[in-house]
């Protein structure tokens, strides 16, 4: 019988271990594509703590001969695989993981990668680059799944990035605030200030458009003359305007999409205010001698058009809000001389303006179900969502009004 070899200690080795004359220990043994592997560890214990890793990966079938694949590789991957996202939504994706990923931590083998490196980069771009927690959301949905094919592939066993987002939020206290919808005393106030302003009329269609249907942005900014009827009192929301960054680093440019869903492609009953804003969007436009030039893929006649006949931009709007918000401040603290409550419109986006319109349909007793046509939900539980949010604080002012009442019928009863 052969006698098994041993280290200076006396101690048994197994096939493949040795001892080094250097120091430390060594473990060699053949991967699947037939190359020679070695490891090595300071102590016999550390080694086999190596080994058993190693036979562990090979049971669960994990690639370790691929020592030198980076989550970057296995993104390229996921770009080729990926199908079923709307065009816009994938170029996000894409922008995001190139921003912020790729450069740096995209470039992390997988074989080193643990949960403790995926919160340390979700750290960083909190600290360090100062990223809004649904910045850091949508990195996090685009690398979660790239690790999720890392583990299909058997590259990992698990997903590193599993429940990391929810663990920042929690330890930082960084949760993604309600959206939260204009009170009507901040609408009225909104509306009043761009009926009254010279410097801001111009803009009053668009916005009031937005509050009085609940479109989304790329929907209003996308509509069309030919959308619109005036004899019905509809509109048809059928297409929507995105605007996307080249791949190539070239510059920006403007698309048309199919509506985000099958329910987002809807008709739109028109309200009053609605008509009345588009009336004087047209009238505008004559005295300005303002006409619509663009052409974006095969559409043009575009209703909301900047000075030079060219579709408007997202974020045109928002900076436009922005300077209402700031001059409407203005105008009501130099009104108010003094008084200690005032209204004053709060920080908003252009979707809030959805929001709001959702929060009246609800406050009014809008049917739940007519409301998710009418704002184009696919799934119901996003209206509930708004609904529940909303009713919380509807419930209790409604349920302070009837005390009022009952309290009010008291005081009639005693004083006949």
């Amino acid at each position: 019988m052969t006698e098994r070899r041993k280290d200076s200690k006396g101690r048994v080795l197994k096939e493949g271990e040795s001892e080094r004359k250097q120091g430390g220990y060594q473990f060699r043994w053949r991967a699947s594509n037939g190359k020679r592997k070695c490891i090595y560890a300071p102590t016999l214990e550390k080694l086999r703590q190596k080994e058993a890793e190693i036979q562990r990966d090979k049971s669960d079938g994990i690639r370790t001969v691929s020592k030198n694949v980076t989550i970057n590789d296995i993104y390229e991957l996921w770009v080729l695989l990926k199908k079923g996202l709307k065009d816009n939504t994938f170029q996000n994706y894409q922008y995001m993981y190139n921003q912020f990923v790729r450069p740096d931590f995209g470039t992390t083998r997988l074989m080193k990668l643990q949960k403790s490196d995926i919160r340390r980069f979700y750290n960083r771009l909190v600290d360090e680059r100062q990223l809004m927690i649904s910045t850091v959301d949508s990195i996090h949905t685009v690398l979660h799944q790239v690790l999720d094919l890392a583990v299909e592939d058997c590259y990992l066993r698990s997903n590193p990035s599993d429940n990391t987002l929810k663990e920042l939020r929690q330890v930082r206290n960084l949760d993604t605030e309600k959206k939260k919808a204009l009170t009507l005393e901040e609408q009225n106030l909104f509306t009043d200030f761009l009926e009254k302003s010279h410097m801001y009329n111009h803009w009053n269609p668009i916005f009031t458009l937005m509050l009085g249907t609940g479109l989304r942005v790329g929907e209003a900014t996308g509509l069309r003359w030919e959308d619109i009827d005036f004899d019905e009192g509809t509109i048809s929301v059928n297409h929507t305007l995105v605007y996307y960054k080249r791949a190539d680093e070239s510059g920006c440019y403007f698309a048309i999409n199919t509506p985000k869903t099958k329910a987002s492609q809807r008709i739109v009953p028109m309200i009053g205010s609605v008509k009345e804003a588009l009336l004087q969007e047209k009238e505008y436009q004559q005295i300005a001698g303002i006409t619509s030039k663009a052409t974006v893929d095969g559409y043009d006649d575009f209703i909301f058009v900047n000075r030079f006949g060219n579709v408007q931009h997202q974020g045109t709007l928002n900076k436009a809000l922005r300077r209402i918000m700031r001059d409407c401040n203005q105008e009501v603290l130099d009104k108010a001389k003094g008084k200690k409550e005032v209204v004053l419109l709060p920080k908003f986006s252009c979707h809030i303006l959805r929001h709001t319109f959702a929060t009246r349909l609800i406050e009014a007793g809008v049917n739940i179900k007519l409301i998710q046509e009418i704002l184009g939900h696919a799934d119901s539980r996003t209206t509930l969502d708004i609904y529940t949010y909303i009713t919380k604080d509807f419930r209790r002012r409604e349920i302070e009004a009837f005390d009022d009442f009952l309290r009010g019928q008291k005081s009639r009863i005693k004083s006949s």
